[in-house]
């Protein structure tokens, strides 16, 4: 199998975490699931840095974000599939 290009900790998940450095917009990416280490192919929609977070699914304001299969904050911007979650477009629901 070739190197992931990002993680996804289970199936339930709409996020998964980007693991290489200098990640392009266009870049074609292999995504393995931790849980099952299954497969899924996804199109870089932006540049975006190693540890953060790409959208498996289009997200739009309001969703919850779901990782290690558990919610873990709302979209308060969108990110479209393949696209850069961060702090600019998510945030926790503690405050």
């Amino acid at each position: 199998m070739a190197e992931p290009q990002f993680l996804v900790h289970s199936p339930k998940d709409n996020v998964g975490v980007v693991v290489i450095e200098n990640l392009a917009k266009g870049t074609d990416m292999l995504g393995v699931v931790t849980e099952d280490d299954s497969t899924l192919n996804l199109k870089s929609e932006a540049d975006i840095p190693i540890g953060h977070k790409v959208a498996l699914v289009d997200l739009k304001e309001g969703d919850t974000i779901i990782k290690y299969g558990e919610d873990i904050g709302k979209m308060v911007g969108p990110a479209e599939k393949g696209g850069h979650v961060h702090t600019h477009n998510m945030k926790t629901k503690r405050w």
